[in-house]
């Protein structure tokens, strides 16, 4: 039976949670540039998951990878319990249909308004009459923050932050399972960076979304993420909450986390009390 349907459950970890999307030993290489060398990374239904790591490293490849925009090398994608490779066509279809994208920039279509990109999905997946989808994209600009009148502008009359909105309810114009956030508040200043992590957030909570955001604002993944992946040497280094982060003894992720803009963010007891902790454990290693 078919895991397309979202009453069927999905395969679970050891501590008995649902595995939204596994990748298993994934290999990607451009010619004899390998960039992700049997890569492993599970997302967890219902959590936000941030995936970090420097730039270059691979974040933006391993996403395009998983959506099937980059071609991988050796290794396994499940995605909602699937392969893609053993699906048919109308299966592949079934399963697109509830995942929703936000790429960098937005990548929204600048001769369309914003509820005609928004309706692009619709049109491409179902068969629905006008003034349905004039209904649909409404309740996706008003889910989002946008006022009604955003409908008929185009990108170029948008700032920056409407922008972003206006993507993300075009990501969520299937109902979607699953939610790719691709960078999605790089170019916002703090106060709309702010608000559309809350926005992610909230829109997570009454809608039972799943959300796998590449970024590396430190303030969305301090506020927001409920787990963090931090991606180097081709794979993924370490995985877990903040604490782990700060716990963690890589080199990078120690600089990425205690550094000089963490502390704007991360309480200085919190990082006193890893670094008196991490120096308790080297002076009990010297006293064996």
């Amino acid at each position: 039976m078919s895991a397309l349907h979202s009453d069927i459950p999905l395969q679970k970890d050891e501590q008995g949670r649902d595995i939204v999307l596994s990748a298993q030993d994934v290999t990607v290489a451009f010619g004899s540039k390998v960039v992700l060398d049997k890569l492993n990374l599970n997302i967890y239904r219902g959590e936000i998951l941030g995936f970090v790591g420097a730039s270059g490293a691979g974040k933006s490849v391993l996403l395009r990878t998983v959506l099937r925009l980059l071609p991988r090398r050796s290794g396994k994608i499940e995605i909602l319990g699937e392969d893609y490779d053993t699906l048919s066509e109308p299966e592949r279809n079934q399963l697109d249909m509830r995942l929703g994208v936000l790429f960098q920039q937005g990548a929204l279509f600048s001769s369309l308004t914003v509820k005609e990109n928004i309706q692009v999905p619709m049109r491409e997946y179902l068969d629905l009459p006008q003034e349905m989808m004039d209904e649909l994209a409404l309740m996706k600009i008003r889910m989002v923050g946008l006022a009604a009148d955003a409908a008929d502008k185009y990108p170029s009359e948008l700032s920056g932050g409407m922008i972003k909105r206006a993507a993300l309810a075009r990501a969520l114009a299937l109902d979607p399972d699953l939610v790719f956030l691709d960078e999605p508040t790089s170019g916002l200043d703090p106060i709309g960076a702010t608000e559309f992590d809350e926005l992610i957030a909230r829109l997570r909570d009454t809608l039972g979304l799943t959300v796998y955001m590449v970024t590396h604002d430190l303030d969305s993944l301090f506020s927001v993420c409920d787990r963090i992946a931090v991606l180097g040497q081709k794979r993924v280094l370490v995985e877990g909450t903040v604490e782990d982060m700060l716990a963690c003894d890589d080199p990078w992720v120690q600089s990425y986390f205690r550094g000089k803009r963490a502390r704007s963010i991360v309480p200085r007891e919190d990082i006193r009390g890893h670094n008196d902790d991490k120096g308790a454990r080297s002076a009990n290693g010297r006293e064996k």
